[in-house]
Protein backbone atom coordinates (compact mmCIF):
# COMPACT_ATOMS: atom_id res chain seq x y z
CA UNK A 1 0.00 0.00 0.00
CA UNK A 2 1.23 3.50 -0.58
CA UNK A 3 1.38 5.20 2.56
CA UNK A 4 1.37 8.70 3.32
CA UNK A 5 5.34 8.14 4.17
CA UNK A 6 6.09 7.08 1.41
CA UNK A 7 4.61 10.26 -0.52
CA UNK A 8 6.07 12.34 2.01
CA UNK A 9 9.88 11.16 1.63
CA UNK A 10 8.97 10.90 -2.08
CA UNK A 11 7.74 14.95 -2.07
CA UNK A 12 11.21 15.60 -0.06
CA UNK A 13 13.04 14.21 -2.45
CA UNK A 14 11.37 16.11 -5.43
CA UNK A 15 11.52 19.36 -3.27
CA UNK A 16 15.40 18.63 -2.41
CA UNK A 17 16.14 18.48 -6.42
CA UNK A 18 14.20 21.47 -6.90
CA UNK A 19 15.80 23.11 -4.55
CA UNK A 20 18.97 22.40 -6.13
CA UNK A 21 17.64 23.66 -10.03
CA UNK A 22 17.70 20.08 -10.73
CA UNK A 23 13.74 20.03 -11.43
CA UNK A 24 11.90 22.69 -12.28
CA UNK A 25 8.33 21.01 -12.43
CA UNK A 26 6.22 23.28 -13.26
CA UNK A 27 7.70 24.62 -16.60
CA UNK A 28 8.58 20.57 -16.92
CA UNK A 29 4.26 20.31 -16.75
CA UNK A 30 3.90 23.62 -19.38
CA UNK A 31 6.29 21.58 -21.46
CA UNK A 32 4.50 18.32 -21.35
CA UNK A 33 1.25 19.95 -22.65
CA UNK A 34 3.27 22.08 -25.15
CA UNK A 35 4.40 18.32 -26.10
CA UNK A 36 1.16 17.03 -26.38
CA UNK A 37 -0.18 19.49 -29.41
CA UNK A 38 2.47 18.72 -30.94
CA UNK A 39 1.59 15.71 -31.19
CA UNK A 40 -1.79 16.66 -32.29
CA UNK A 41 -0.26 18.81 -35.12
CA UNK A 42 2.11 15.71 -36.54
CA UNK A 43 -1.52 13.82 -36.33
CA UNK A 44 -3.21 16.82 -38.41
CA UNK A 45 -0.84 17.23 -40.90
CA UNK A 46 -0.39 13.82 -41.23
CA UNK A 47 -3.97 14.00 -42.07
CA UNK A 48 -4.20 17.20 -44.09
CA UNK A 49 -1.29 15.50 -46.22
CA UNK A 50 -3.16 12.43 -46.93
CA UNK A 51 -6.37 14.27 -47.87
CA UNK A 52 -4.85 16.98 -49.88
CA UNK A 53 -2.42 15.15 -51.37
CA UNK A 54 0.09 17.52 -50.47
CA UNK A 55 3.52 16.33 -49.49
CA UNK A 56 4.00 19.82 -48.21
CA UNK A 57 1.98 18.52 -45.32
CA UNK A 58 4.39 15.97 -44.44
CA UNK A 59 7.37 18.24 -45.02
CA UNK A 60 5.63 20.45 -42.31
CA UNK A 61 5.18 17.38 -39.78
CA UNK A 62 8.94 16.15 -39.90
CA UNK A 63 9.87 19.32 -38.65
CA UNK A 64 7.56 19.69 -35.99
CA UNK A 65 8.55 16.17 -35.10
CA UNK A 66 12.11 16.76 -34.81
CA UNK A 67 10.58 19.50 -32.85
CA UNK A 68 8.85 17.56 -30.42
CA UNK A 69 11.69 14.84 -29.77
CA UNK A 70 14.17 17.90 -29.11
CA UNK A 71 11.72 19.06 -26.50
CA UNK A 72 10.89 15.47 -25.00
CA UNK A 73 14.47 15.40 -24.50
CA UNK A 74 14.22 17.78 -21.95
CA UNK A 75 11.90 16.17 -19.95
CA UNK A 76 12.88 12.27 -20.44
CA UNK A 77 16.54 12.64 -19.35
CA UNK A 78 17.30 8.62 -19.04
CA UNK A 79 15.08 6.50 -20.11
CA UNK A 80 15.40 2.64 -20.85
CA UNK A 81 13.99 0.27 -23.84
CA UNK A 82 10.26 1.32 -24.77
CA UNK A 83 9.95 4.45 -21.88
CA UNK A 84 10.77 6.64 -24.39
CA UNK A 85 7.85 5.45 -26.98
CA UNK A 86 5.54 4.99 -24.16
CA UNK A 87 5.67 8.31 -22.52
CA UNK A 88 5.42 9.80 -25.71
CA UNK A 89 1.91 7.60 -26.68
CA UNK A 90 0.70 8.12 -22.94
CA UNK A 91 0.93 11.71 -23.61
CA UNK A 92 -0.72 11.50 -26.97
CA UNK A 93 -3.06 8.95 -25.69
CA UNK A 94 -3.90 12.11 -22.71
CA UNK A 95 -4.71 14.54 -24.55
CA UNK A 96 -6.84 12.57 -27.12
CA UNK A 97 -9.42 11.44 -24.35
CA UNK A 98 -9.20 14.75 -22.95
CA UNK A 99 -10.71 15.93 -26.12
CA UNK A 100 -13.62 13.34 -26.64
CA UNK A 101 -13.66 14.23 -23.21
CA UNK A 102 -14.58 17.35 -24.04
CA UNK A 103 -16.88 16.92 -26.84
CA UNK A 104 -18.82 14.59 -24.86
CA UNK A 105 -19.52 17.45 -22.24
CA UNK A 106 -20.08 19.59 -25.19
CA UNK A 107 -23.00 17.52 -26.30
CA UNK A 108 -24.23 17.14 -22.43
CA UNK A 109 -23.18 13.77 -21.71
CA UNK A 110 -21.22 14.97 -18.07
CA UNK A 111 -21.10 11.18 -16.68
CA UNK A 112 -19.11 10.03 -20.11
CA UNK A 113 -16.72 13.06 -20.06
CA UNK A 114 -15.69 13.29 -16.80
CA UNK A 115 -14.94 9.25 -17.04
CA UNK A 116 -12.87 10.27 -20.15
CA UNK A 117 -11.27 13.17 -18.22
CA UNK A 118 -10.15 11.05 -15.41
CA UNK A 119 -8.56 8.58 -17.79
CA UNK A 120 -6.94 11.12 -19.27
CA UNK A 121 -5.73 12.53 -16.55
CA UNK A 122 -4.60 8.91 -14.94
CA UNK A 123 -2.47 8.35 -18.25
CA UNK A 124 -0.68 11.57 -17.76
CA UNK A 125 0.06 11.51 -14.02
CA UNK A 126 1.52 7.54 -15.28
CA UNK A 127 3.63 9.67 -17.66
CA UNK A 128 5.11 11.63 -14.76
CA UNK A 129 5.09 8.26 -12.88
CA UNK A 130 7.05 6.77 -15.11
CA UNK A 131 9.76 9.91 -16.17
CA UNK A 132 10.16 10.62 -12.40
CA UNK A 133 10.80 7.41 -11.24
CA UNK A 134 8.23 6.47 -9.16
CA UNK A 135 6.85 3.55 -11.50
CA UNK A 136 9.60 1.30 -12.88
CA UNK A 137 9.12 0.02 -16.41
CA UNK A 138 10.22 -3.43 -15.08
CA UNK A 139 6.79 -4.17 -13.03
CA UNK A 140 4.76 -1.21 -13.64
CA UNK A 141 1.61 -2.82 -13.70
CA UNK A 142 2.49 -5.89 -11.57
CA UNK A 143 -0.25 -7.18 -9.30
CA UNK A 144 2.33 -7.90 -6.49
CA UNK A 145 3.15 -4.07 -6.36
CA UNK A 146 5.01 -1.18 -7.91
CA UNK A 147 9.06 -1.47 -7.95
CA UNK A 148 10.77 1.86 -7.54
CA UNK A 149 14.27 2.70 -9.51
CA UNK A 150 17.39 1.45 -8.04
CA UNK A 151 18.69 5.11 -8.19
CA UNK A 152 17.22 6.83 -4.92
CA UNK A 153 13.53 5.13 -5.41
CA UNK A 154 12.07 3.91 -2.75
CA UNK A 155 13.68 0.89 -0.89
CA UNK A 156 11.08 -1.93 -0.88
CA UNK A 157 7.63 -2.28 -3.39
CA UNK A 158 5.07 -0.47 -3.16
CA UNK A 159 2.06 -2.78 -2.40
CA UNK A 160 -0.56 -1.92 -4.76
CA UNK A 161 -3.74 -3.72 -5.91
CA UNK A 162 -3.78 -3.62 -9.94
CA UNK A 163 -7.30 -2.04 -9.81
CA UNK A 164 -5.56 0.66 -7.91
CA UNK A 165 -2.90 1.45 -9.87
CA UNK A 166 -3.63 4.34 -11.95
CA UNK A 167 -5.65 6.40 -9.09
CA UNK A 168 -2.81 5.63 -6.74
CA UNK A 169 -0.34 7.12 -9.59
CA UNK A 170 -2.67 10.07 -10.12
CA UNK A 171 -3.26 11.16 -6.30
CA UNK A 172 0.44 10.43 -5.77
CA UNK A 173 1.90 12.86 -8.90
CA UNK A 174 -1.38 15.23 -8.44
CA UNK A 175 0.32 16.19 -5.32
CA UNK A 176 3.78 16.59 -6.19
CA UNK A 177 3.39 18.12 -9.79
CA UNK A 178 1.75 21.46 -9.06
CA UNK A 179 2.14 23.87 -12.03
CA UNK A 180 0.60 26.63 -9.73
CA UNK A 181 3.32 26.81 -7.18
CA UNK A 182 6.14 29.51 -7.96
Amino acid sequence: MLTNTDIQQFMDKIKKAEAGHQLDLSSDEDLSIAIMNLISIEEHLFFTGNKTGKTKYFDLLNEVREMRKELLKMIIKDYEGEVWCTSKHLLAASMRLFEVGTKAQTKGDKTKAHDLFKKSYDLYNLFWGINLGMVSAKSPLSSKGVSALADGGFEKPIELKKSDFLGKISSTIGKIVDCCRE
